[in-house]
């Protein structure tokens, strides 16, 4: 059931990302916290995004401003870094309350609740019109990049910052896409390395039968859905998806919050 449950919802996002405004991550991390704890679904979804940026790397990477990458990338690998230890850190926090609810135990966690407010302020972010033309101008290359990589670090949510800061750096479209997948990588890959170390071998027995082939079948399932995604939606901007995909965040960062999930 998770397999079917896990890559039917890839194949979805992934194909959903191309239009929707929302990124993989953003969309993925809930349905692998039905299965993880939820730290751990951070780290799950920070796996298939890599791959997936990867291979986007494959075939936009050259395209990269090198100059832009350097002053963006690299303070936001550094604050993804701080990040990702800071999110080691909150996930080991006992659990700050209890109760019973039609007959079964839940606890609020700490980290369900830090993830629960980063992912409502985030779809709230990409849902309300007046954040949609936010930008920064070129001399906050930098901030931009520290902010968006220690909120990816803490809870894999960059893509709203890293692209509003970006946008007004006098790059061309191609140059855009190509330094943003350039930065997520540099982010991905550190941040990956703090949760292997750190979420690996304090969750191992958590983890569920097949957990690690969970995880390549979700990257596969999510190439299945960019492919398809491509073909049947390929210049289409749809704001009503976009609009019940932010609600049902909504819902899944209260249920998160409260300890439902």
């Amino acid at each position: 059931m998770a397999y079917v449950v896990v890559c039917a919802a890839a194949i979805v996002v992934a194909a959903l990302t191309l239009f929707s405004g929302f990124g993989l991550g953003t969309l993925l991390m809930p349905v692998f916290a039905l299965f993880f704890p939820i730290e751990v679904a951070v780290a799950a979804t920070a796996v298939v995004h890599l791959a997936n940026n990867l291979f986007k790397v494959g075939l936009v990477g050259r395209n990269a401003d090198r100059g832009v990458f350097i002053r963006f990338a690299v303070p936001a690998a550094a604050a993804g870094v701080v990040g990702a230890l800071l999110l080691t850190y909150v996930a080991a926090l006992a659990p700050l309350a209890r109760y019973t609810l039609w007959g079964q135990e839940h606890s609020v966690t700490a980290v369900g609740l830090v993830i629960a407010l980063l992912m409502a302020g985030f779809a709230l972010f990409e849902l309300l019109p007046r954040f949609e033309r936010l930008s920064f101008d070129r001399r906050y290359l930098p901030l931009g990049g520290a902010l968006s990589g220690f909120f990816g670090g803490l809870s894999g949510h960059q893509g709203a910052l890293r692209s509003a800061f970006l946008i007004n750096a006098g790059l061309t479209k191609d140059a855009f896409i190509a330094t943003g997948v350039m930065a997520a990588v540099a982010v991905d890959v550190v941040r990956l390395i703090v949760y292997g170390v750190v979420f690996i071998g304090r969750h191992w027995e958590a983890l569920p039968p097949g957990g690690f082939s969970l995880v390549g079948a979700a990257t596969l399932a999510a190439f299945l859905g960019s492919f398809l995604g491509a073909r049947l939606v390929k210049k289409v901007t749809l704001q009503t998806v976009q609009r019940v995909v932010g609600v049902m965040l909504l819902v899944v960062a209260i249920a998160l919050g409260a300890g439902l999930a």
